[in-house]
């Protein structure tokens, strides 16, 4: 599924890239084993014997040092350190706990961005604002708290909320976000701080400008002449667009967005960036029925971005269910394709290009094993992505040919893989693909311009073009149930084009008007009443009159104040872009416009964009962890 842009844009899934550090992994990998050694064999590290009353080591862990480095095959002094460093931390839980019980004072273990300590615990109350904590950490750690985010829970700290009202607990984690795009250090100070405070008040614009972007275009509907005014639709992987309900539209039409709006920060490897985009996609996904999450792949493939962003930024420790979120995708991915891929077969006709999601998807779950100490496991999966990498893998000669055809590197790839690497085929679905968009575009345009030529003809019947865009969108374009649409939803023809300022109940009836009604066979007060209503408008007020039996129905009717009629209904139905996007100056205009081309300026034209990868990272990732799994094992 994804979203389109009059008949022109398409929105996707997105892809990105990641490199583990080295030495940690590894590090990391020890202690997941010697962790388990020691579950296993039920040992407590911070009782006696192997803490004593002074909560120094006792001399049963040279015993538990010389067993597990023979066990693990880990030289003694590494393994003496790692269980010193585990019991250690065993004694400060324990110790922290105790406190917390008789206390109230939390302890929270504070993950900063980049450094070589970056798991830094802290001790607080949970009845401080998020904002006093962005504050204490930023003043303990040197950072600038305009420049920091905080992640807890997989959600953006709520400054203005108690850690306790936001649901954060002891022992939490807390995900530090330093939003800074380059870090030359051979910048004088003074310089760094003035490329700071810009590059924070740009950031901080960027984001406010794609939300209010995404919620006047998840707010546009379709009835909306795209030439003039763009919004965004849903479509399938052919191109043609899906019937939603409005509000589950919405939700959807937010959650793709926010997606491609991390997706194209990815892209530019601006990760700290990228992961609250992707988090609010997260939340409005979940907003969407089960029903449609378990049709479409975009949820799945959003799951392997979060914990893609969160390993690249080298914080997966925060990401307490990275197993279950993967373990997300492969279901989703499973019901959308198949078992087998044969729904994706019978749709597209291959699944080749898929293929490097579950690339990804077994790289990650590999990486996940590795790092809880699972070598059998992630050897199985790391090299299961290797194999998908040696098979996905494109001849740059093969590019380069189709590119002489006049196709794009892009096109290329996608066509190469779902045709396993044959030109001759990936060329002919290449131009196949081209042909059946361009189909779906004349289409699209011939219905776009029966939909101008009906609307012209609803305008010439004395309706508003509003009036009419509405009611031929209701009635799916069949202009004879359009027309009495509006007689049925009379404040539709309270809306004109011209946004006259007259104020109804003050409007001058001509005594011409009102006798022709009367001659109709209208009262005068119907008469005078219509009139005032439709400012004077014979057409539309005999029309209604005649709809409604001669009388007003209650929506229309002037109250006796002599106020407007129907205001808060007229008010509720004000149109969503005008709710969404209306302004009160020609400078908010323009903000609103310039929010809104971001948003599109993000939306790739082909619709598989996110299943176009060189693999080039992939590459590396494989390399480096097959490297780490071949420890000889005892």
């Amino acid at each position: 599924m994804r979203i389109t842009f009059g008949d022109e844009f398409n929105l996707n899934s997105p892809h990105c890239h990641l490199l583990p550090s080295d030495g940690m992994a590894q590090k990391k990998y020890l202690i997941a084993k010697l962790t388990s050694c020691l579950r296993e064999d039920k040992i407590q590290l911070w009782k006696p014997p192997y803490t004593n009353e002074n909560k120094a080591a006792g001399k049963e862990m040279k015993e538990l040092v010389q067993k597990y480095s023979s066990k693990l095959n880990i030289n003694e002094n590494d393994t003496e350190n790692m269980l010193e460093e585990i019991r250690c931390k065993a004694i400060e839980r324990g110790t922290g706990n105790e406190n917390f019980k008789v206390t109230g004072i939390a302890r929270l273990d504070i993950y900063l961005p980049r450094r070589k300590s970056r798991k830094i615990p802290l001790e607080t109350n949970l009845f401080i604002t998020g904002k006093e904590l962005r504050s204490q950490i930023a003043q303990e750690h040197a950072l600038k708290e305009n420049a920091i985010k905080i992640i807890i829970n997989k959600k953006q700290l709520d400054l203005g909320k108690t850690l306790e009202d936001q649901g954060v607990t002891h022992n939490a984690k807390v995900m530090v976000l330093q939003l800074e795009q380059s870090d030359e250090e051979t910048k004088r100070k003074v310089q760094e701080e003035e490329l700071q405070c810009k590059k924070e008040k740009e950031i901080n614009d960027k984001m406010q400008r794609t939300k209010k972007g995404l919620e006047i275009l998840a707010e546009r509907e379709e009835y909306l002449d795209p030439d003039s005014v763009p919004y965004l639709d849903i479509a399938n992987q052919t191109g043609r667009s899906i019937e939603i309900p409005p509000q589950a539209k919405k939700a959807l039409v937010l959650a793709m967005g926010y997606h491609e709006k991390g997706r194209a920060l990815m892209k530019k490897k601006e990760y700290e960036i990228a992961l609250p985009y992707l988090l609010d996609a997260d939340k409005h996904f979940c907003e969407c029925s089960t029903e449609l999450l378990n049709t479409v792949d975009n949820y799945a493939v959003l799951q392997l971005d979060i914990v893609w962003c969160y390993f690249r930024l080298e914080q997966l420790d925060c990401l307490d269910d990275a197993e279950k979120k993967l373990s997300t995708a492969h279901r989703c991915f499973q019901r959308c394709y198949g078992e087998n891929h044969e729904r994706l077969i019978d749709i597209k006709g291959s699944y080749g290009r898929e293929k490097v999601l579950f690339l990804r998807l077994y790289l990650l779950q590999g990486i996940g094993h590795y790092h809880s100490g699972r070598e059998k496991e992630a050897a199985e999966y790391i090299q299961k992505a290797s194999r998908l990498h040696e098979e996905l893998s494109i001849d740059p000669d093969k590019v380069h040919r189709l590119s002489l055809l006049g196709f794009s590197e892009q096109e290329a790839r996608l066509a190469l893989r779902a045709c396993h690497g044959n030109v001759e085929h990936a060329a002919n679905l290449i131009t196949n693909r081209r042909e059946e968009k361009a189909q779906i575009r004349r289409e699209e345009r011939a219905k776009r311009r029966q939909r101008l030529e009906d609307i012209n003809t609803l305008k010439s019947m004395g309706y508003s073009e509003r009036a009419a865009q509405v009611a031929l969108h209701n009635t799916q374009g069949n202009l004879d149930q359009a027309f009495q649409f509006i007689l049925d939803n009379p404040e539709l023809l309270l809306e004109d084009d011209d946004h006259d300022p007259v104020a109804m109940d003050q409007f001058q009836v001509s005594q011409e008007s009102i006798d022709q009604l009367m001659y109709m066979g209208f009262s005068r007060e119907s008469a005078e009443q219509a009139l005032k209503v439709f400012k004077g408008n014979i057409h539309l007020a005999s029309q209604t009159l005649a709809h409604y039996g001669g009388v007003l129905p209650a929506s229309l009717q002037l109250s006796p104040e002599g106020s407007s009629p129907s205001e808060e209904s007229t008010s509720s139905k004000d149109s969503p872009t005008e709710s969404a996007g209306s302004s009160s100056s020609a400078t908010d205009e323009d903000m609103e416009t310039d929010a809104v081309n971001e948003i599109l300026e993000d939306i790739p034209e082909h619709e598989e964009d996110y299943l176009d990868l060189t693999l080039e990272e992939e590459e590396q990732i494989i390399h480096e962890y097959l490297s780490y799994i071949q420890v000889p094992q005892h």
